[in-house]
């Protein structure tokens, strides 16, 4: 790490600060997703706040860069919905499942294989994947603020507006949205606080929710991973999205606030400490971090070594102070953020080649079908399968590798096997 002055040490300390300020958000959203998963929510907030202070310290003192770790958006929803839920595993089975995919990245983070993955599958399908995953949030976010409930005569309907939950959901999600685009520090974490508030001044805040807790959660500290059912083609079948996501965002977020700084000479070593701190996630008791993409905050406030990431890793261990007030917060006050973050997750949708269907359809497929099948595993799954296909049938099988193909048939097998069960 380079020699630094007094002013650079405030930098970087204030760098940090403002990292936690734009990211301790995820203390209150993961646990509210995680939560679906079965697992006690105040348990799910301590596992979130070691995960996320050792994978940012990690990442600061070994690749020496202004990067945040945190557990990643779309990562919790594909855990808790298409993992836990989907596949009937329990919250122990699921975090097995965790420890695999995320030993898997760490071999491509150590080994040629992670180019190799890179180079063998189409940038649109990734794209796909990531604008999926928004279109998820926001279908999440909007359920859980009451915005949109089951129809009587259509699958999906605008919700109640007279009731109190969608008018706190609805304000909250506008002062969101104005304080994002205004770029007003720790939007986030204001937008919860404010949610809260009116929660509480329209009578849906069960105040007592907070009161009662005592950090009981530090008892059974260590949900230990599962690994009974890993020779269960299931386990595999849920450990394939769950490593090609965790491999592709990593890879895209890294490079892309790298070069923010110019240090992509340090991408190996973040991505490799992307990804040991994923495999430790899975021990903590939470789905895998991967960098944050409020990281960009943190750059832009002139943090430019790993002390950044080391203080903001720091600062999150005095969000355990606070764990009995972050319970109070309602889903009216969470949903808001999750909608907000699904839309930007959606802007990768300006990478899309809509000249070239042959590569626009699968994406398409991929990005519809993930909100629709309410499974980010299957509906990549129809992007993957439908790629090769068309690509054959248009004579373009040069734009086929081996280990698409491969990738491809799995997907193809975990449909065949679901159709003859």
């Amino acid at each position: 790490m380079k020699q630094l002055n007094k002013k650079d040490w405030s930098s970087e300390i204030l760098a940090g600060i403002i990292g936690y300020l734009t990211t301790v958000y995820i203390v209150a959203v993961n646990s509210s997703i995680l939560a679906e998963a079965g697992i006690d929510r105040e348990q799910a907030m301590i596992a979130t706040i070691l995960a996320s202070f050792v994978g940012s310290v990690l990442i600061g003192l070994w690749a020496k860069v202004p990067i945040v770790i945190i557990p990643g958006m779309g990562v919790n929803v594909l855990f808790t919905f298409s993992i836990v839920q989907q596949y009937n595993f329990t919250y122990e089975e699921g975090l097995g499942i965790v420890v695999v995919s995320s030993i898997i990245f760490l071999l491509t983070a150590f080994t040629p294989i992670g180019e190799k993955f890179k180079i063998a599958v189409p940038d649109s399908l990734k794209h796909g994947i990531t604008i999926g995953l928004g279109l998820f949030l926001v279908l999440i976010g909007l359920e859980n603020g009451g915005l949109i409930v089951s129809g009587e005569y259509s699958i999906i309907t605008l919700g109640d507006f007279a009731s109190p939950t969608v008018l706190v959901s609805l304000l909250s999600l506008i002062i969101g949205i104005v304080l994002f685009v205004k770029n007003v520090p720790a939007n986030f974490l204001l937008t919860m606080i404010i949610g809260t508030w009116l929660a509480s001044m329209f009578g849906i805040l069960d105040q007592e929710k907070g009161s009662s807790l005592s950090l009981d959660g530090w008892s059974s500290l260590w949900v230990m991973p599962d690994f009974s059912h890993i020779g269960s083609i299931f386990f595999w079948i849920a450990v394939l999205p769950l490593s090609i996501v965790l491999i592709f965002e990593s890879m895209g977020l890294i490079h892309g606030q790298l070069s923010m700084i110019n240090k992509s000479d340090s991408y190996k070593s973040a991505n490799r400490s992307s990804a040991l701190s994923a495999l430790l996630s899975g021990f903590f008791g939470t789905s895998p971090t991967i960098p944050a993409a409020e990281s960009a905050a943190v750059i832009a406030s002139k943090g430019s070594t790993g002390i950044a990431s080391i203080v903001t890793g720091i600062l999150f261990l005095t969000t355990f102070l606070f764990i009995p007030y972050i319970s109070l917060i309602p889903t009216s006050a969470i949903s808001p953020i999750l909608i907000i973050v699904g839309v930007l997750m959606m802007q990768n949708i300006k990478h899309i080649q809509i000249d070239d269907l042959t590569e626009a359809f699968p994406t398409f497929l991929i990005m519809f079908m993930i909100p629709f099948t309410y499974s980010i595993a299957d509906g990549m799954a129809f992007g993957f399968i439908a790629y090769p296909i068309i690509k054959i049938v248009t004579r373009q099988k040069e734009k086929l590798s081996p280990l698409l193909i491969l990738i491809s048939s799995l997907f193809l097998i975990e449909f065949i096997i679901k159709a003859l069960m």
